[in-house]
Parts: structure tokens; C-alpha cells; sequence
């Protein structure tokens, strides 16, 4: 699979994702290396991949010192669990995998290209007490994971724990859980506006900047002025 990825590489493409992808010295993606792939490269490989790849041989992917290998891998991985759909003992067994190989799942595009699809369909009728615990933990990827699995959940009008997990992590440290934060928000407000906006009434006043502008970006001009004012109006 690294064969075919490096086939696929894009000189510029790897010269720009370290800097992208904040791998340099103190950053969140410190040492991460890159091959140069784009996306739909990824999932087209991982497309042609999956159906002979063994779980062993995804698991070790997973923790490639390539971040385009990972991710590919989250896609392998995404496909067995959509031809598992009638063997829950099978999914069941890959979300194990996917839970018990997070240390691979070390970047925001890492997490939002697999929590929703892989954690979120999962717990989608099933206990969610992992989510709290994970928004809990001093983990920056478990507390993304917690906040956009619930994109799931989104799509399928359920929204409480949207907005539960979305209080939890309101003031977190870093900047993308406040986009994190804000994003699923957002998505929740595209289907519900009513509940944005009681969330708004009751944090627009107090959220952190990044968090709020991503929120309301849907909303029209004079809405969204009204709640970036709010502060001002404490």
C-alpha cells in the first residue's frame, strides 16, 4: 500500500502538509511525516485495498509513521465496517480495533474522517458514557473524538449530546476543540436553529471567538452580529 501511495505523491502537496498539519518542533503533529497524497488518491487506494488486507496488516497501518498510510488505513477500515453491516459481532470487533489503536489516530483530519462514521454509527443506538469519558480525558484527539462523533448522532436528530459534550468542552485550551466545538453546533443548528440559538442565549456572551464564529457562520449578517456583540451587551 506505501507502493502505491508513494506512486501517487504530489512533490508540492509534501512540501506544504508538514506546515499544514503542524508537524513542526512543539507543534501538535511534532515528527509526523508525509508522503504527498490528495484524499480522493487515499480512498481510492484504500478502495482497491480493503478486500484482500487483513486485519493485522490494517492494524499496522494505523500506526504508520506516514500520516497518508493512517489515514488510508481509517479508510480501509471504514469499508470493512459498511460490508459488516449485517455482522454486528464483525463491527463490533472493528470498532474494538478502532478504539484500541487511537494512538494512530493523531490529527484532526485522522479524527473527523473516522469518529463520525466508525464511533458515531456505532453508539448511534447504544450507550454514549465513552464519549463523556473521553471529552474528560486530557487527550486533545479523544476530546475531538468525543465532539464530532456526535456528527452522527446530528444526522440523525439527536441532538443532546451534541449539546451536552459541546458544554463540556467549551473552554478547552486548544483551538481545535473550539472548531470542533463550533462545527457541530453549527450542524446541529443548519437542522435545528432553535437550539443553537438557546445554546447562544445562554454562552454566545462567554464562548471563546473561534468557537462562536464557526457556530453562527450559517446564520445571516445581523444575526451573527448580534451574537458576536454579546459580550459587549454583559
Amino acid at each position: 500500500m506505501v507502493t502505491a501511495l508513494e506512486a501517487l505523491s504530489i512533490p508540492a502537496r509534501k512540501e506544504h502538509n508538514p506546515k499544514f498539519f503542524k508537524s513542526g518542533k512543539g507543534e501538535y503533529a511534532e515528527g509526523d511525516l508525509f508522503i504527498g497524497n490528495k484524499v480522493p488518491d487515499m480512498r481510492a487506494v484504500a478502495k482497491d485495498f480493503y478486500p484482500n488486507m487483513s486485519d493485522a496488516e490494517m492494524i499496522k497501518s494505523l500506526h504508520s509513521k506516514w500520516h497518508e498510510v493512517r489515514l488510508t488505513a481509517v479508510f480501509i477500515l471504514i469499508h470493512k465496517y459498511k460490508k459488516a453491516r449485517k455482522d454486528q459481532t464483525r463491527r463490533e470487533e472493528l470498532i474494538q480495533i478502532y478504539l484500541n489503536n487511537l494512538e494512530g489516530i493523531n490529527n484532526w483530519d485522522l479524527v473527523d474522517s473516522s469518529a463520525p462514521y466508525l464511533l458515531g454509527d456505532w453508539l448511534l443506538d447504544r450507550d454514549r458514557a465513552i464519549l463523556r469519558e473521553f471529552a474528560l480525558e486530557e487527550d486533545l484527539w479523544k476530546n475531538r473524538i468525543a465532539m464530532v462523533s456526535t456528527y452522527w448522532f446530528i444526522k440523525n436528530k439527536q441532538y443532546g449530546d451534541t449539546l451536552e459534550l459541546a458544554e463540556v468542552l467549551l473552554f478547552h485550551e486548544h483551538d481545535l476543540i473550539h472548531k470542533a466545538v463550533g462545527w457541530m453546533l453549527r450542524e446541529m443548528g443548519n437542522r435545528e436553529p432553535v437550539l443553537l440559538r438557546q445554546f447562544l442565549e445562554h454562552h454566545a456572551h462567554h464562548m471563546p471567538r473561534t468557537a462562536l464564529r464557526y457556530s453562527i457562520e450559517k446564520l445571516d449578517k445581523e444575526e451573527r452580529t448580534h451574537w458576536m456583540t454579546a459580550k459587549d451587551r454583559q
